[in-house]
């Protein structure tokens, strides 16, 4: 949404909001079907007296949409920008922000079930990789698929493996290379949370009908595989 939108979405600045269009024209009296009359002052114009070129049949032509007002945090930050820099188009960060906005508040709720378990969010994911994956992962392999740093990783496979949660196995070949897995008890863990989460997300989501949350969904997944396959590109 660009800045010359936004103002015209906000009004001309003399006190009416935007306008929504008008009620379709009617025949008046005398009307004989020869075509409205100028010249009179009464007849001359759109046949609505707002100005608003006359479209097919007479009616009056469509105004263009206006924009919802949104209140949530991410529309006041973006007032604000707007209040000090009227001239940047704050359209990408009313996308972007709301995105890192609903991911952090979706964080934050759902680590309770995780916190119960004595677990961060960082090693669930860990473990989760192991358990949908099916099969042993090095902690390289385990990097790529949690979108985390080696040393990250090696850290929070020792706790996990100190509790008892996942196994290392060392490779016949090259024992630098290590190969880990769930243990029993992590498989257990991980199915026990699962069910949580998901429950949990179905109940913030019910918010959006099954319809919306189709179009949401393939909204953010046509953004993701654009940003995976450019961010390399995207990076300063």
């Amino acid at each position: 949404m660009t800045a010359t939108r936004r103002r015209a979405a906000a009004g001309d600045g003399t006190g009416e909001g935007p306008k929504t269009g008008s009620e379709p024209a009617t025949a008046g009296p005398g009307t004989t079907g020869d075509g409205p009359r100028s010249g009179d002052g009464r007849d001359g114009g759109d046949a609505l007296g707002s100005g608003a070129p006359a479209g097919p049949g007479g009616q009056a032509a469509p105004a263009d949409p206006v924009e919802p007002v949104r209140n949530d945090t991410v529309a006041a930050v973006v007032r604000q920008w707007q209040t000090v820099r009227p001239d940047l188009d704050t359209g990408p960060m009313e996308i972007i922000g709301r995105v890192n906005r609903c991911a952090a508040l979706l964080q934050q709720a759902e680590d309770a079930p995780l916190r119960r378990a004595g677990l961060s969010r960082a090693e669930f994911d860990l473990l989760g990789a192991l358990r949908r994956t099916g099969h042993e992962l090095t902690p390289g392999e385990l990097a790529r698929e949690t979108f985390s740093s080696g040393a990250a990783v090696t850290k929070r496979l020792k706790q996990l493996t100190e509790r008892g949660l996942v196994d290392r196995r060392v490779d016949t070949r090259d024992r630098r290379v290590a190969h880990l897995r769930l243990t029993d008890a992590g498989r257990d863990l991980v199915d026990g949370i699962m069910p949580e989460q998901l429950v949990y997300e179905s109940a913030v989501l019910s918010a959006l009908d099954d319809d919306r949350q189709g179009e949401l969904a393939d909204l953010l997944g046509e953004l993701l595989s654009r940003l995976e396959g450019r961010m390399r590109a995207l990076r300063v």
